[in-house]
């Protein structure tokens, strides 16, 4: 297995060089390029790539890469269950336009959480919501599997290390995937946290009937023209004819936002002035979302 995890490292170290060069987060924490068995894509569902308006998306350029990143935040400390944040891009995006334009890495240091953060590649830059093999049946269980191996391979955590706090986190199309794994993808126990960012475009069963079966946080920050508002303003309308009130349920603007009622909340509908792809960064939404969250502050020295 050691083998076959450096070779995997040294064939990601070529195709991820220019990431690397081009995003410096020594500053911040160690980034890690691979590939994973387990990556969405390439994918049979794939396999002939995508038509969307008119345009085919093509398997080779659109749909086989398997990069992973894997960024883990100076002053980790490895604990025998290890947190995770995996966050999915949406459309038209990658693994490197992701990390640079959402500052990922940069909001997870500065949220001072014992988390490491995984970003797959999706459906490489093209105009497509699908999941892959993290769809698939238990494909989510095999992925963190991979992950974790590859991990304890770099000496990043313990041998005996297992899946701990998991956050989904997902911006515009990254909805689908989620919902996918929360379904069908297995952990489902380790899940508590699912972030939705301007991207409840669809499947909202998936995350009302995740979300009311335990002790669960849902945040939902959505737009006027992203795409979600109606979505997002059903999604509050059916958790208010369940029986949620003002103690469980938060539906409020982003700037009238009182950080502690992320930590008071299970479900967090925030209304947004920004513009679609401002909603992860642009505040450092993401690092709030962090601060507030379940997982643990890196302990001190």
């Amino acid at each position: 297995m050691k083998e076959i995890v450096l070779m995997l490292l040294l064939t990601a170290s070529l195709a991820g060089s220019a990431l690397s060069a081009s995003l410096d987060l020594s500053a911040y924490g160690r980034l890690i390029l691979t590939n994973f068995a387990t990556a969405p894509f390439p994918h049979p569902s794939r396999a002939s790539g995508h038509t969307y308006d008119g345009t085919n998306y093509d398997a080779a350029t659109h749909y086989s890469d398997s990069t992973v990143a894997l960024f883990i935040p100076q002053g980790f400390r490895a604990t025998p269950a290890v947190d995770f944040v995996i966050h999915f891009h949406g459309w038209r995006n990658t693994v490197a336009g992701t990390l640079e334009q959402f500052q990922l890495a940069e909001q997870l240091a500065a949220s001072g959480r014992n988390a490491i953060l995984i970003v797959p590649e999706g459906p490489h830059d093209a105009p497509d919501s699908a999941g892959g093999k993290l769809e698939d049946s238990r494909g989510f269980q095999h992925f963190l599997a991979e992950a974790i191996s590859v991990l304890q391979q770099l000496n990043v955590i313990s041998n005996a290390a297992r899946p701990g706090r998991i956050i989904l986190s997902g911006h515009s199309g990254g909805y689908r995937v989620m919902a996918g794994i929360l379904d069908r993808g297995g952990l489902t126990d380790h899940i508590r946290e699912v972030w939705l960012f301007d991207a409840l475009y669809a499947n909202s069963d998936s995350f009302l009937n995740w979300a009311a079966s335990g002790p669960h946080r849902l945040l939902d920050i959505y737009t006027d023209h992203g795409g979600t508002l109606e979505n997002s303003q059903a999604m509050i309308a059916t958790l208010r004819q369940r029986g949620q009130n003002s103690q469980t349920l938060l539906a409020t603007n982003e700037t009238s936002l009182n950080p502690v009622d992320l930590t008071t909340h299970a479900y967090v509908f925030l209304h947004s002035d920004q513009v679609h792809n401002d909603v992860v960064a642009r505040h450092k939404t993401f690092q709030e979302f962090l601060a507030t969250s379940c997982l643990s502050p890196i302990p001190p020295n």
